[in-house]
């Protein structure tokens, strides 16, 4: 965790003050990870050189006397502002004549492009496979394999491309995939590297927004240019240790595995090169900018892994929301900003009610604020969705806990019902869809009341 000095009028904040910091911070943090403006700020041309380069300097460079075209595949909730900001960056050196591709976007994502077709992938709010992002998959990997020596395929990822990129191995349906989540890597011709063995260009280059703590990037979109950590043996053992191998439903499954097990060069990995454009730290990170802007001394953290529940994750932002309220030293934090995405277990099916991860998480942050005198707490998910829900997340204040009621609070916990005691309340955060996806972001300020 880091902390920043800044200046701080002497004035006290309002409880509409620190609402609206707290708003413009998580907001900040957002636009932090836009993919028009990081593509922007990573692709450059020089000296007939297709540079592409992160803010950490790690860089790709292409040159384009000996390249053909661009190739560009892949997809995600930030695939439409990926292929906008590329463009844009191609367009005043009369390059768009080159690039060619398309890529899988949910429904309400497609938008006007140059050269670049965005496909819808899938329904708004609907985070399975379908078979349009099967189709734009097959597309895709027709176009790898399809490619020059002289070519380069450009594959950009974010967060959503995995149920956007669906690509069954032959016999297998959707519906088979989607009952073995943990194993679909090796259920498809696209996830696991297996865009990169059907890549015929001379190079592919995989540009990512990172929706997956720690960047792993076999993990990220399911890693379709990356080889995957497990092998198909591996999937087959799952199958085992759970005593379902042998069951008739899945012997199309077992039967794909096998074959693919047995054959050593399904597995091979993929000769790109990778860059991750942004993540999880860079919201957080671009957040902590408009929080020292706004005269807060910031502390932040970002998780490099699962953070485990919802509810314990609120209860100790509340902790730290208290303390920092309560602390004698002028100097010490009164903004907290921190990263990562919580889990939650959820009801019975015939108790469960509305809500996502983030309302959940502030809900247990009020039970331990009570009336949230001098605090603001926001939690909310970077792509503007929280569940199967309208809303990006929520909000806890003074105002809003003074329209919550303990025992309808301790119910709505029980039920994973947030989301409308929080529309009740005004406690719900909505911003639509933003197109872009790093996990979640929290924001936590407070107004100083030592004693």
């Amino acid at each position: 965790m880091s902390a920043a000095p800044s200046p701080r009028s002497a004035a006290p904040r309002s409880a509409a003050q620190l609402r609206e910091d707290a708003l413009a911070i998580w907001r900040a943090g957002v636009a932090g990870v836009d993919p028009e403006q990081l593509f922007a700020e990573a692709v450059r041309i020089e000296d007939s050189r297709l540079v592409i380069q992160t803010t950490r300097g790690d860089a790709v460079e292409i040159d384009l006397h000996r390249t053909g075209r661009l190739v560009i595949v892949g997809g995600g909730k930030a695939g439409a502002g990926m292929a906008r900001g590329l463009e844009a960056a191609l367009a005043p050196w009369g390059l768009l004549n080159r690039v060619t591709g398309l890529l899988s976007v949910p429904a309400g994502c497609v938008g006007p492009t140059q050269a670049i077709r965005l496909v819808a992938g899938r329904p708004d709010g609907v985070n399975e496979p379908r078979a349009e992002g099967a189709a734009a998959a097959a597309e895709m990997l027709a176009l790898a394999s399809q490619a020059a020596p002289e070519d380069v395929v450009l594959c950009l990822l974010s967060g959503g491309g995995s149920a956007l990129l669906p690509a069954p191995l032959e016999g297998l349906t959707l519906q088979t995939i989607d009952e073995l989540n943990t194993v679909r890597q090796h259920l498809s011709r696209f996830k696991g590297g297996g865009l990169a063995r059907a890549c015929a260009a001379g190079r592919l280059v995989t540009l990512i927004i990172s929706d997956v703590l720690g960047d792993p990037l076999d993990l990220i979109a399911s890693g379709p240019t990356v080889a995957p950590a497990s092998t198909p043996g591996d999937a087959l053992e799952v199958l085992r240790r759970l005593g379902i191998a042998g069951d008739p439903l899945l012997s199309r499954v077992v039967g794909a595995l096998s074959r693919r097990a047995a054959d050593a060069a399904s597995e091979r990995g993929g000769a790109g090169e990778t860059l991750v454009l942004a993540n999880n730290a860079t919201a957080v990170d671009a957040a902590g900018c408009e929080a020292e802007r706004r005269g807060y001394r910031h502390a932040m953290n970002c998780a490099t892994r699962s953070e485990g529940a919802a509810e314990a994750v609120g209860r100790h932002l509340a902790q730290m929301a208290l303390a920092m309220r309560d602390a004698a030293e002028p100097a010490s934090p009164d903004c907290l900003i921190t990263g990562g995405e919580p889990t939650v277990a959820l009801a019975p099916p015939e108790l469960r009610g509305r809500g996502g991860r983030n309302q959940q998480l502030v809900l247990a942050a009020l039970e331990g604020l009570g009336d949230c005198r001098g605090v603001c707490l926001i939690s909310g998910g970077t792509d503007g969705e929280d569940g199967p829900t309208d809303a990006a997340g929520g909000l806890v204040d003074a105002a809003v806990a003074a329209g919550v009621r303990a025992e309808d609070l301790a119910d709505a916990l029980r039920r994973n019902n947030a989301y409308p005691l929080l529309e009740r309340a005004g406690g719900l955060l909505k911003t639509g869809p933003t197109h872009t996806n790093v996990c979640d972001l929290r924001v936590v300020v407070v107004e100083k009341r030592p004693g």
